[in-house]
């Protein structure tokens, strides 16, 4: 799957373009009709046999159910730093094919499989269909990295110590409720 922003800085393009030379499905979630950009390469890929275009999700079930279905997320963003889709991605536990800019190998602390162009993320896509040892390995590893490092009691001390360096501890970050809320 992928989930995006449909930007160019978010390499959709090429993601589209890499997936209509492979035969493996590929669901796409994004804002295609608010922009020409996206309304035009909907109206290139959209009828692609492997190529599934979906409108975007903003209820959390929905979107949940779609990524529990993943077998792989491609993450083309290449601007903006940390992601939250990346991150989010990542606790479902499933190789992540990133953009290879800074950004996203911080955050996967290179762990994730990289690509620039079409045919690398092609490549990428070949070695984890032949390697299935080694998808189930880059996904338990994304889910560590996220464990570790993107929990709310760790990233909510982080800025509180920005804040006030002086005073920020962990157990003055309040905890989410049950749809990862946090109350005021």
């Amino acid at each position: 799957m992928a989930l995006c922003r449909i930007e160019p800085e978010n390499n959709v393009a090429l993601v589209l373009e890499a997936w209509s030379r492979l035969s493996a499905p590929l669901v796409f979630v994004g804002n295609w009709d608010a922009s020409a950009y996206g309304r035009a390469l909907k109206a290139r890929y959209g009828a692609h046999p492997s190529i599934r275009i979906c409108d975007p999700v903003y209820d959390p079930a929905r979107l949940r159910a779609i990524r529990d279905r993943a077998t792989l997320y491609v993450h083309g963003h290449s601007a903006g730093g940390t992601n939250p889709a990346l991150v989010e991605m990542m606790q479902f536990g499933v190789p992540v094919l990133a953009h290879g800019c800074i950004f996203n190998r911080e955050t996967t602390e290179n762990a994730a499989l990289y690509f620039d162009t079409p045919d690398d993320l092609i490549r990428a896509v070949n070695t984890l269909a032949r390697r299935p040892d080694a998808a189930r390995q880059t996904g338990a590893r994304m889910r560590e990295i996220a464990e570790r490092r993107y929990r709310w009691a760790e990233v909510g001390a982080a800025y509180f110590a920005l804040l006030d360096p002086a005073g920020a501890r962990e157990q003055d970050v309040p905890a989410p409720d049950q749809t990862g809320n946090r109350a005021a």
